[in-house]
């Protein structure tokens, strides 16, 4: 119930707006306006406000360079005042401003990582790895995944441009046939790191497993297995990965006297759904092959899916081997005979030779370190005891 404070009067009073924050009365028996506290609580603001230096300084009663000196650990500051500092920060949750920081030194303190995918567990593990050292060295990682797509990975270049990132590391699509889009980190001085992935067109580090080697060796093994008629599912060639796993392929067949007929070659561009019919390609052959050497797990594991689905025996009539050691190779019944790559130290190794790049003073010629794979026999392969 509302009453003019002039009259008293109850029943002839109407509301005519706020004012100030108050609701604004009219009463009409003695045509007086006047103000009460509105009944209505004012809207809350959502005004955004990240803790400062200067909120931590206000709590405290001291300096803004004081607050300053402390969180950085200065020796100049009294033991118990950075105490009291670092409490403060926390207890009002400050995070320090990495673009001031960044702006202050030249640096972000953010390096990018480019992948073509996450469907596969291949590269999430390599981002451990990567994170593993890049974090401890006081790094922030900004992940870009270019869904196979040439279009998004130019669109993930420019987004790392934005952001001022310290540094790059690069696995491209299979649609990437050159590397020009990532010219613009080296006009602007950014090291970038290429690795698993890369093509042809930039000259810098890489860090690549020994592709050749691992075809080779899978190849081998399906030939040491009584294997006469081998097929290759490979990748595509304007990918280092693709033309390494099929000279591979191609020079063990050769050391071993085995044909090499242009139909056992089916090549696909790494999605999954595409590896489908590249394996049913391979098994309709009038004169299907007896082992199957997939440039990948996905393509490894689609092609065991196709032949049981076909009632093909497998490693019976068909012995299959992947590469990469996907954790599903192990999963899929027969178990996938795979050449382990070192996801770990891939991360890791690429991360490193990024740090060295942009902690050196002088600049760094690039290096090309290559990894080894190992030879995971299972059940798809094993024709003979």
């Amino acid at each position: 119930m509302v009453k003019c404070i002039k009259c008293g009067e109850v029943d002839a009073i109407a509301k005519s707006g706020i004012i100030r924050g108050k609701q604004r009365y009219f009463c009409k028996r003695c045509e007086y306006y006047f103000t009460q506290p509105a009944l209505v609580a004012e809207a809350p603001t959502h005004r955004r406000h990240q803790t400062t230096i200067m909120d931590i300084a206000s709590a405290l009663q001291v300096s803004k360079s004081t607050v300053s000196r402390a969180l950085q650990g200065h020796s100049d500051i009294n033991v118990n005042t950075r105490k009291a500092v670092l409490e403060m920060a926390h207890q009002l949750d400050y995070q320090p401003n990495l673009l001031a920081l960044g702006l202050a030194k030249s640096r972000s303190y953010t390096i990018g990582i480019i992948v073509p995918e996450f469907i596969n567990s291949f590269f999430p593990y390599i981002i451990i790895g990567a994170q593993q050292v890049a974090n401890p060295a006081g790094y922030h990682v900004i992940i870009c995944q270019s869904n196979e797509e040439l279009e998004t990975e130019i669109a993930n270049t420019n987004v790392l441009m934005s952001s001022r990132v310290d540094g790059v590391v690069a696995s491209v699509t299979a649609e990437t046939g050159n590397l020009d889009h990532f010219l613009k980190f080296q006009r602007a001085g950014i090291p970038i790191v290429m690795f698993n992935r890369i093509c042809d067109g930039l000259d810098v580090s890489k860090v690549l497993v020994d592709d050749y080697d691992g075809a080779y060796r899978g190849v081998e093994h399906l030939i040491q297995q009584g294997c006469k008629r081998i097929a290759h599912l490979g990748g595509p060639q304007n990918l280092q990965i693709g033309r390494q796993r099929l000279k591979g392929y191609l020079d063990a067949m050769r050391d071993y006297n085995l044909p090499v007929e242009d139909e056992l070659i089916v090549y696909y561009n790494l999605t999954r759904e595409n590896a489908r019919p590249a394996a049913q390609q391979l098994l309709d052959l009038p004169v299907p092959p007896d082992g199957i050497f997939a440039v990948n797990d996905p393509a490894g594991i689609e092609t065991i899916l196709v032949a049981k689905s076909k009632g093909v025996c497998i490693p019976h009539d068909v012995a299959i081997v992947g590469f990469s050691n996907e954790p599903t190779s192990a999963l899929i019944e027969p178990g996938l005979t795979t050449l382990a790559q070192p996801l770990d130290e891939i991360g890791k190794t690429t991360v490193q030779l990024l740090l060295n790049e942009i902690e050196s003073e002088d600049s760094v010629l690039p290096s090309t370190r290559i990894l080894k794979t190992q030879l995971i026999v299972r059940a798809s392969s094993l024709k003979k005891p």
